[in-house]
Order: C-alpha cells, then sequence, then structure tokens
C-alpha cells in the first residue's frame, strides 16, 4: 500500500538523458519545488532542455497549472512561455556561441525591465502576446533563430492608490527593439518597435536571408554589402510611402518626429508617442503626470488613414487571442474580447507603418552611412537616445522636469 501511495505521488518516470550525461525523471505536475529544479537542470541544456520539458510534460501543458507556467517561464527566461515555447539566452557570448554551432542568426531583444517579469516595458509584453505566440512566428524563431534578450535599464512603473484598497499598477514609457546579428554578433539590420504578426515575420525573413548572404563577405566587402542592401531597403521603403499617399490622396505628408533641441532632454509624453499601442495604455497616465500635456509630434489621422490600407494583415491568430483572454476575460464574454481584440489590432497597425516608415527608415540610413552600426551595444545607445528619445543620459528618462513645480517636498522624489 506504502509503495502504491509512493508512486502516485512522485511519478517518477525515466525519459531521458541531459547533454551532461545527466538523468532526466519526470516528477508530479504539481511539486512546484521539483518542477522549478528541473528547469534550472533542462535550461543548461539550451533549446535542447527546453523541448525535453515539453516533449514529457506535453499533457499536462494542453492546460498548464500555475506551477507548471511558473517552472516553464524559469526554463526559457520569458514570462507566458507556454504558449510561445521560446528559449531565450539572456548571455549574449552564449547565444553567439549556439549561433555559430547551429549556422543560425542571433534575434536579440533589447528591452526596458527583463521579459521574464510580469512588468517589463508595454512593447516587450505586447510582443509576448502578438508576435511570440504566433504560431507561425514561433515555429520560425524555433527553426530559423538563436533568441537573447538584455535589459537596457528597469522599466519605470507607476502605481495609482484609489484610497479604499484598489491600487492599479503599470509601467510608463520605454521602448523595445529586436536586433538581427550574424553568429559574430554583429548588426545586420533592426526591428524597432510593434510590428504586426505578418510584418515582423517578413522583416524575420528578410534579416535571416541578409545574415546568411553578408557572411559570405569580410571586412570591407561586408560593409559595401550592408551599405547597398540598406539602400535597397531605404528605395523599397520611399517607393511605399509614395504608393501609399496617392492612394489617400494626399499631396502633403504628415510631419515626422522633430528634432528636440540639443540642450534639452525630450520628455517622457513625447517619447511615449512613438508606440500607439502602448500609448493606449500610458496616455491616461502621461497627461496626467505632465504639466504641459501631450504634443502632438505627427498628424495622427493621417497615420490612421495610412494604416487602414494595411488593416487586413493585421491581424492576431488564435494562439495570441487565447492569451489575451486568458488574462483578461471569463468564458462567455466573447462579444468584449472581440472589441479589445480589433482595438488592439487597429493600434498595432499604426504602429506597424509608423515604425517601418519613421524608425526603420533613419535606420537604414544608419548603415548606409555606417553610423555607429558595426557594434550592437553602441547601436543601441543610439537607437534609445535619438529614436526612442530615452537617452541613458536622462535618469529620469523624461519624467521629470526642471522648469515645473509640483508643490510636493524634493518632487516627490526618494531614493531606496
Amino acid at each position: 500500500m506504502k509503495l502504491k501511495l509512493m508512486k502516485s505521488a512522485i511519478a517518477v518516470i525515466i525519459v531521458g538523458t541531459g547533454f551532461l550525461g545527466t538523468t532526466y525523471v519526470k516528477t508530479s505536475a504539481t511539486n512546484p519545488v521539483q518542477l522549478t529544479q528541473q528547469a534550472v537542470q533542462l535550461r543548461t541544456q539550451g533549446p535542447g532542455g527546453l523541448e525535453k520539458f515539453i516533449s514529457t510534460y506535453a499533457k499536462e501543458l494542453n492546460n498548464p497549472s500555475p506551477q507548471m507556467r511558473q517552472a516553464l517561464d524559469a526554463l526559457c527566461q520569458q514570462k507566458d512561455c507556454y504558449a510561445s515555447k521560446l528559449y531565450w539566452y539572456t548571455d549574449l557570448e552564449q547565444a553567439k556561441t549556439a549561433a555559430k554551432a547551429s549556422g543560425k542568426p542571433i534575434l536579440s531583444l533589447r528591452l526596458l525591465g527583463r521579459l521574464n517579469e510580469d512588468l517589463s516595458c508595454a512593447n516587450s509584453r505586447f510582443f509576448r502576446i502578438a508576435l511570440y505566440p504566433n504560431a507561425e512566428i514561433s515555429q520560425y524563431l524555433r527553426q530559423n533563430y538563436i533568441l537573447h534578450w538584455q535589459s537596457v535599464r528597469s522599466a519605470p512603473k507607476v502605481t495609482i492608490d484609489f484610497g479604499d484598497g484598489r491600487k492599479l499598477e503599470r509601467t510608463i514609457t520605454g521602448n523595445s527593439i529586436h536586433y538581427i546579428l550574424d553568429s559574430s554578433g554583429r548588426p545586420v539590420d533592426a526591428i524597432p518597435g510593434l510590428y504586426s504578426p505578418s510584418a515582423f515575420l517578413r522583416q524575420l525573413i528578410d534579416g535571416e536571408k541578409a545574415v546568411k548572404e553578408s557572411t559570405k563577405y569580410q571586412g570591407t566587402a561586408r560593409e559595401k554589402f550592408l551599405r547597398e542592401y540598406h539602400r535597397q531597403r531605404l528605395i523599397a521603403i520611399q517607393r511605399q510611402w509614395n504608393e501609399d499617399l496617392t492612394k489617400l490622396g494626399i499631396a502633403t505628408p504628415p510631419r515626422l518626429l522633430e528634432t528636440p533641441p540639443d540642450n534639452n532632454s525630450p520628455n517622457a509624453s513625447t517619447a511615449g508617442t512613438l508606440a500607439v499601442t502602448k500609448m493606449a495604455i500610458e496616455a491616461p497616465m502621461l497627461r496626467n503626470l505632465s504639466s504641459t500635456g501631450l504634443k502632438e509630434i505627427t498628424d495622427e489621422a493621417t497615420w490612421r488613414r495610412i494604416a487602414q490600407l494595411y488593416r487586413n494583415n493585421v491581424k492576431l491568430d488564435k494562439n495570441s487571442i487565447a492569451l489575451i483572454a486568458s488574462k483578461r476575460f471569463e468564458k462567455g464574454n466573447a462579444e468584449s474580447l472581440q472589441r479589445v481584440v480589433s482595438n488592439f489590432e487597429a493600434a498595432m497597425a499604426v504602429d506597424t507603418v509608423r515604425n517601418e516608415y519613421m524608425l526603420h527608415g533613419q535606420i537604414h540610413q544608419w548603415f548606409i552611412a555606417n553610423d555607429q552600426t558595426s557594434d550592437v551595444n553602441t547601436l543601441n545607445e543610439k537607437v534609445y537616445a535619438e529614436l526612442f528619445l530615452t537617452p541613458n543620459s536622462d535618469p529620469w528618462l523624461g519624467l521629470m522636469s526642471n522648469d515645473s513645480y509640483s508643490a510636493i517636498d524634493n518632487d516627490g522624489v526618494s531614493k531606496r
């Protein structure tokens, strides 16, 4: 009788041998300690360790428990990994080693906060909802890329206390970017901000091809190839831009990003307007945090008209919709879910066209001029300072102004 109970509680089954010669055993799916231990062990085996975990617990992952999700997040180093099943390196040198061994390029995400935490910056959260769980994208990434993420700095958080026990906690400001690197960690292209799933997949496919082609060249020949690649990409963007304006009968294009004065750091409201999707949740707080309100830096109505040209191509797949439903909606609330999905897709459409025309266009120009594009860390500093308007030189990310007065002691600043 005791033997039978032990077998039921522990459920030990030998399922395979790890890369290091250690034996992996299936444990009770309800034992969080043992699941975490297995996740830690399997993480050292790279993507192969994740595949073992998924194979072993295939049945349980159809409806994963909180303990199972937590263990999988630790193994993948990504929040909601049960939906994407993607393994992420957090050490670039390890990612480069894996890339060289596999012959794959690296997709390196830079973000505010951490990808394995719920409150990373808004765009990285949207990646986890709209992009990584997408069936086509997930499969393509597993087959063709080595994945890596690195935190640029912590994501600023704001907590609103309603005084009756209710609190609202959100992140505020910040942006994210995916760099496409060769196996040596050298940048070949970058995908700034949030794109629709179909547009993101096209960027991944084009980036992989560019990396493979670039490896045929060395030194100045490689630089020449990259300049020509990005010149052709920029020509394509400009051609598409003109076609879009012609379709809409627009003779005067909307104003693009204004360059802030050299002696004045951009504020959080200005930086926040670079991403429409995350602004939908950040704008109410930014309006109340700013003494001057939001500054219009683009013709928003025109951008939305351009985005409508691509609206039918901006769709979340069923995996992403299911993940949204699991986070917010109870069963039977299909109408509210559809409304949220539709609004999200509309905002994502604007992000896609604006990121491609404004931000990606500028990145192409930097590559053409070989302007700080040979090293990913140097390029990332440039991106956050000049594109995302959140330079490391500003420790407050535009949320503090020397010209405004709050009537709060020390302007509410505290240091722990």
